[in-house]
């Protein structure tokens, strides 16, 4: 089936035009681990989404990270096996190895893994994850990157923005290593810049703020340790 191409012309933010946010997608790489124990924990167990996330680790240490993440937080946080239905208030976790990607099925959202080659070096990347989120939520979506190293998610976010999609990210202060957000911003991509303690409050308030229009939110992380 042909991928859908974004619109063309003038593309406004979710927020500004309106439209609810079905997706956030989160990129992070060196210092994931700890930048991310201290987000989920954070939000809330009837948070109105599922969220994504994506750690560039190797095998079995993100079946660790899910463990740990779920024993700390009020969401359900699960290490992807890949078909799992999206829904909210459950966190999943890309295997470390495999890609991962969101994808329909039928009336329902699920995730769906891969070995296709590495990019950026990084299997799973994010911009794999970012792309299969525009590809399902098209405009819809936010991005969020955090603290690593490289610039994985920089493709990915241009084709949030395309969509008319919103970007956040982490600032340099808060972050171990700022490699992937530096390159967001250098880009012009990005809609705010916010400390590791903010993030969590003000992702909560964009997701609700579009709940009470009606909307829904899902979220993708990506991290390395």
């Amino acid at each position: 089936m042909p991928v859908a191409s974004p619109p063309t012309g003038g593309v406004v933010w979710a927020a500004a035009g309106g439209r609810p946010i079905e997706v956030v997608t989160i990129g992070v790489s060196t210092g994931g681990p700890n930048a991310l124990a201290s987000l989920i924990p954070q939000l809330p167990r009837d948070f109105p989404v599922p969220i994504v996330l994506v750690q560039h680790m190797p095998p079995m240490f993100t079946k660790f990270l899910a463990d740990r993440l779920n024993s700390q937080s009020a969401l359900e946080v699960i290490e992807a096996g890949g078909g799992e239905e999206l829904i909210p208030g459950r966190v999943y976790i890309a295997p470390g190895g495999h890609h991962m990607v969101v994808e329909r099925s039928g009336t329902h959202i699920v995730t769906a893994l891969n070995q296709d080659p590495p990019e950026n070096s990084c299997r799973p990347a994010v911009d794999v994850l970012f792309r299969s989120v525009c590809e399902v939520y098209r405009g819809r979506a936010l991005a969020m990157v955090m603290t690593g190293m490289g610039q994985d998610g920089l493709l990915g976010c241009e084709e949030i923005k395309r969509w008319g999609g919103s970007v956040l990210v982490q600032d340099e202060a808060s972050s171990v290593v700022w490699g992937m957000p530096s390159f967001v911003v250098r880009a012009g991509l990005a809609d705010a810049v916010l400390p590791l303690s903010d993030i969590a409050p003000d992702l909560l308030r964009r997701v609700m703020a579009h709940r009470t229009r009606g909307g829904g939110v899902v979220a993708a992380v990506s991290a390395r340790g």
